[in-house]
């Protein structure tokens, strides 16, 4: 079951992050530099924040970043999801995914994107089989732990607008 994530699901959501995060194959981001919640929630498109509940605990959660301040870039949304490694394979990235298509279809948001590791397979088959495409491919953009990684730029373009 989808629900809106709210500030009492932060340690929840904190730890699916974090774990995410130990994986080395999800962010760039580091344990580090995980925010407090209303920082975390401040950066999201507020009604985007999605979790998925399985067993009563939230088993991922996805939400949409706002791509840049600028006016012009309002229908703009970057795609986070993160599953529950114990949850994987189950479906919920599909229907998180799912979600926030659905968000962004019915709130005028014109374009997904989507940045993954080349390695991160499973996240890029994901966004393929719910219409995104690769666009772009970035060689050594930034530095993880020391070694440069490469990453994929996915789009999905709205089909409503």
């Amino acid at each position: 079951m989808i629900k809106n994530i709210q500030e009492h699901d932060w340690p929840q959501v904190k730890a699916i992050y974090i774990e995410g995060i130990r994986t080395g194959e999800a962010t760039f981001e580091t344990v580090d530099n995980v925010p407090d919640f209303a920082t975390w929630y401040r950066s999201q498109i507020a009604k985007s924040v999605i979790g998925y509940m399985l067993d009563d605990e939230i088993s991922g959660w996805g939400a949409l970043l706002p791509v840049s301040q600028r006016k012009v870039y309002a229908g703009v949304a970057e795609v986070s999801i993160y599953v529950r490694l114990s949850k994987a394979g189950l479906g919920i990235g599909t229907k998180l995914l799912e979600a926030l298509i659905d968000y962004a279809e019915n709130n005028g948001i014109w374009t997904l994107q989507s940045t993954i590791f080349p390695e991160n397979k499973a996240s890029v088959a994901l966004h393929q089989k719910m219409g995104f495409r690769v666009v772009g491919y970035r060689e050594k953009i930034a530095q993880q732990y020391g070694r440069w990684r490469n990453t994929l730029l996915l789009e999905r373009r709205s089909t409503k607008l």
